[in-house]
């Protein structure tokens, strides 16, 4: 092990690296019952909550090992969070269109942008993608998935919900009559159990995440379930409910639940672009990331190499991913409570895929717990996103323009693809404009200008909603 691992080159030793691993699997269990959650929109999509857990364990269990095996690598895989509620918002919001836009489309458009990801990782283009995008973009676009997450968050515990203008034109009133309407967003009924449950898993976290407890998220959620056990609202049929085995039920699994026919759905091309877009920005920061934090990245020429290799195994995870039935499965950033603790090897990564293997014998535990708790646990992890804003210079306007407008645009249209179009369009315009007016130059990319004419061009042929 000490050979295959090569433990004693990297400093650590097996206990290390497994309880490294273990810290690693605490610290992002959560995907376990969140996942489910998220695409089944709590009962809204058909996909099965049992048949998605199953996708989740296995797809994190298989290649997280797959990592830690073929690449030595102490980087933990699951299905990512915001493309997932992407994947489920672009379904929904389309459920009543005469053309709606299916789970098993989903699957398809995260399976081609797996192959696309396959391709931009053999042809070296993706790090040429990666340097042709400022880094104030790749910033706001972390912080804007992140208020995208949070706003399903609060949305699924009730905190918050959504409402109708009343009137014609809203526009077309003073502001004194504005004031008088009815408001789009409102705060929930705190006299709901639901909402009460979801303060109270916001405030567990919260706690235990000031008091630095590794997997605060994980035993967050596990607290707020014992608080809805206590109130009563705990629904304890999954315990002996055969749509929630003790032995994983494998048939159960939408196993290549692709519809080709559909592939040609006016949605589906967008929907392809932000699954590969987003994807590639969110792996390599959290490859780079973490490979930093391990050490693995003070020989330049063997961190890249090394990270170029894992980069090729997460592009194989997301069609894999798409195959056992879950959207995207990427490099987790919870990877660094790993290597915090002293996870520095393929071992660590080999644990953590491990115990998600086990978890599949726990699906009728997790099916326990309430919505409440895992709808805290979106707003808490749209907290830790948020925190990339700090990296971004709002004092420049031709940065700021662009990243505010790809915040604001994520999850006030409800669409990942929207903020990162809006950015783009107005990055190019403003630093051009800048380049030939202004003082200070900015690097306009030629891959910009691309993207830039790609993004009108499918505004102007699928509209809005393409």
């Amino acid at each position: 092990m000490d050979r295959f691992f090569k433990l004693k080159q990297n400093g650590t030793t097996v206990r290390t690296e497994i309880m490294a691993g273990l810290t690693t699997f605490m610290a992002m269990a959560y995907i376990l019952t969140v996942n489910p959650n998220t695409l089944t929109a709590f009962g809204a999509i058909d996909m099965g909550w049992y048949s998605v857990f199953l996708a989740t364990a296995l797809s994190a269990g298989i290649f997280t090992i797959a990592m830690g095996l073929f690449i030595n690598f102490p980087v933990a895989l699951a299905p990512g969070m915001g493309l997932n509620a992407y994947f489920a918002s672009v379904i929904l919001s389309s459920a009543t269109s005469d053309t709606p836009f299916t789970w098993e489309m989903g699957l398809t458009a995260v399976f081609i942008s797996g192959l696309i990801f396959i391709l931009l990782t053999i042809t070296r283009v993706r790090q040429m993608l990666l340097d042709a995008i400022p880094d104030s973009l790749k910033h706001a676009i972390t912080v804007g998935i992140g208020m995208f997450i949070s706003i399903i968050g609060l949305k699924n515990s009730g905190l918050m919900t959504i409402g109708v203008e009343s009137g014609n034109d809203i526009a077309a009133h003073t502001f004194t009559n504005v004031l008088s309407y009815e408001t789009v967003i409102h705060l929930g009924s705190l006299t709901d159990t639901n909402v009460q449950l979801g303060i109270v898993g916001l405030l567990l976290i919260g706690i235990l995440m000031v008091l630095n407890v590794r997997g605060a998220i994980l035993f967050g959620i596990l607290g707020t379930t014992v608080v809805a056990m206590l109130m009563g609202v705990v629904d304890f049929n999954s315990l002996s409910n055969a749509q929630t085995p003790w032995v994983p039920d494998f048939t159960q699994i939408n196993f290549m639940s692709f519809d080709w026919d559909g592939i040609l759905h006016t949605g589906i091309i967008s929907a392809i672009a932000t699954f590969t877009f987003v994807e590639l920005f969110d792996t390599f920061g959290t490859l780079v990331g973490t490979a930093t934090r391990a050490g693995i990245m003070k020989d330049p020429v063997e961190g890249k190499k090394r990270v170029g290799k894992a980069m090729f195994v997460d592009a194989i995870a997301v069609t894999g991913g798409a195959m056992l039935g879950t959207s995207t499965t990427t490099a987790y950033v919870e990877s660094a409570a790993g290597v915090a603790e002293g996870g520095r090897t393929g071992l660590t990564a080999v644990t953590t895929g491990a115990c998600f293997l086990l978890a599949l014998f726990l699906a009728p535990v997790a099916a326990l717990i309430p919505g409440s708790a895992t709808a805290a646990a979106l707003i808490i992890v749209g907290v830790l996103m948020m925190q990339s804003v700090k990296e971004i210079d709002f004092q420049d306007m031709v940065v700021a323009i662009p990243a505010f407008l790809t915040i604001a645009m994520m999850p006030f249209t409800y669409n990942i693809a929207n903020g990162i179009s809006f950015g783009i369009v107005f990055y190019v315009v403003l630093a051009f404009v800048a380049n030939i007016f202004g003082k200070k130059k900015y690097d306009i990319h030629w891959l910009m200008w691309v993207l830039f004419v790609l993004v009108i061009l499918r505004y102007v042929f699928f509209g809005s909603e393409g």
